[in-house]
């Protein structure tokens, strides 16, 4: 079996304990390494008792609290010891787990990993890399909710991340990278933007392609798009949710009338493809790239198949070597 060990958050997120449970059982159904469930104990062992699974594979952690969604990050980290969120952070520092989930409190697994787990030297701040769908196929959109006030050597260091991230994980060499901003000449932006530009195109190891419009995103043609977290998370949430209208929205219109319906029912399976691709369960986590150690943020509502997907992304960021990989790179 393998040494990997993957401690997950069992009590974050709007589905915990249950779908998280299901998530790891079911991942451990395919993987060689171990899951470590971290939250209460009672109520983890309630679920896992709903299942047939490899008792070699899954383990639990207890830890008796939990961290809300509405609570203040650094006040939680520091009160609550013995969090789900707070111990699963421990047992990667302390070597006992090789990364952590969580589909909690975004700043307060920030933050604590941050302050428990540490940046790798010469990274000042961590970044949220997530994957959004595109007219090609998926780019990596960072930051996307990590650092809100950035400066332009962050915006350099991000670009530098996520190029290793997506070299290594998705296999495209040299992976283009744009900067969102408000128009593509470069002295359009504000004064962030307009600094980071010109620090891009110095930057040995970027493949930079200039700036990135916001009506561009969807096309592709950018492998990496870099943004400081107000934007990038910005941009997140309006595709998110301009991706779940749309499909209401054809929806409605293919259900309108008797001949819709007959041509919804001819190309239903197309329909479906289009349904998946954007789909967040199928893109795992977003990973907090620059940390010591791999720490992966999941969706608040992430189901079972979320999970499992989160599980899987880990195993193969950590057998690619990723955060050394980073660590060389700058």
């Amino acid at each position: 079996m393998s040494d990997i060990v993957i401690a997950l958050d069992a009590m974050g997120g709007d589905n915990a304990p249950a779908e998280i449970v299901k998530g790891a059982v079911n991942a451990s159904a395919e993987i060689a390494c171990k899951i470590a469930l971290v939250g209460r104990e009672a109520d983890v062992n309630a679920e896992l008792e709903k299942y047939e699974y490899d008792k070699n594979k899954i383990f639990v952690v207890n830890a008796s609290e939990v961290i809300e969604t509405c609570e203040v990050p650094t006040v939680a980290i520091r009160k609550k010891k013995d969090s789900s969120m707070v111990v699963g952070l421990n047992m990667v520092k302390n070597g006992e787990a090789s990364a952590f989930i969580s589909a909690g409190n975004t700043g307060a697994l920030l933050t604590g990993a941050t302050v428990i787990i540490g940046r790798i030297p010469g990274v000042e701040r961590p970044a949220l890399g997530t994957m959004v769908p595109t007219e090609k196929g998926m780019s990596l959109l960072i930051d996307a909710g990590a650092n809100v006030d950035a400066k332009p050597n962050y915006l350099v260091q991000f670009a530098k991340m996520g190029s290793v991230y997506v070299e290594n994980i998705f296999g495209v060499p040299s992976p283009k990278v744009g900067l969102i901003n408000i128009g593509v000449e470069s002295e359009k932006g504000n004064a962030l933007v307009k600094e980071a530009y010109g620090l891009l195109g110095e930057s040995e190891g970027i493949n930079f392609a200039g700036n990135l419009e916001a009506r561009d995103i969807s096309l592709g043609d950018m492998d990496v798009m870099v943004a400081d977290a107000f934007v990038g998370n910005v941009v997140l949430k309006l595709m998110e949710g301009f991706g779940k209208s749309m499909l209401g929205i054809i929806k409605k219109e293919l259900m309108a009338d008797p001949l819709s319906k007959v041509g919804a029912a001819i190309a239903g399976n197309a329909f479906k493809r289009i349904k998946k691709y954007f789909d967040y369960a199928d893109m795992g986590g977003a990973p907090f790239l620059g940390l010591k150690a791999l720490v992966v943020k999941a969706h608040g509502n992430s189901d079972a198949r979320a999970v499992r997907g989160a599980i899987m992304q880990c195993v193969s960021f950590i057998e690619k070597d990723i955060v050394n990989k980073i660590a060389q790179k700058l």
